[in-house]
């Protein structure tokens, strides 16, 4: 013993502890030379991935039950929050759409249609006369 009172520390000791310090720096080497484990994952669903991708490419069945908001639009207006909080039953409010003429139809927020209002069985529909083509709609979104 030292006169710490600890045991005292041999060259065998300091040999052992040294030679277990190289051994873990060359796992250590050996780990940052080879690929991650990962990566031969991500190979390997990549090049399985390419023919599944083109086989599925035309096939729109996965995506047909996808819920969308179809909404259909009278019209618009700006009104003041003071006009707004004045508003009761009974009140009118102006919109910019005039009486005769095509209701626009969205799909979730975006323009794909325009019709007319019809009635069918006492519930309102709407009658679709002009549909926006897909060139139409691009045209718009990048305006």
């Amino acid at each position: 013993m030292d006169d710490n009172g600890d045991t005292p520390i041999s060259e065998d000791d300091w040999g052992a502890a040294i030679a277990e310090q190289e051994r873990a720096e060359a796992a250590a080497a050996q780990k940052a030379e080879a690929p991650p484990a990962s990566a031969a994952i991500f190979k390997e669903f990549s090049s399985k991935g390419t023919a599944t991708t083109t086989e599925t490419h035309n096939d729109i069945d996965f995506i047909l039950d996808i819920p969308v908001q179809l909404t259909v639009e009278l019209g618009r207006t700006k009104i003041a929050i003071k006009n707004l909080l004045q508003l009761a039953q009974g009140s009118v409010v102006e919109l910019d759409g005039l009486a005769g003429e095509p209701m626009d139809v969205l799909v979730n927020g975006c323009l794909i249609a325009q019709g007319e209002v019809v009635v069918v069985n006492d519930k309102f529909g709407i009658r679709l006369t002009d549909i926006v083509t897909p060139a139409e709609r691009i045209r718009k979104l990048n305006k």
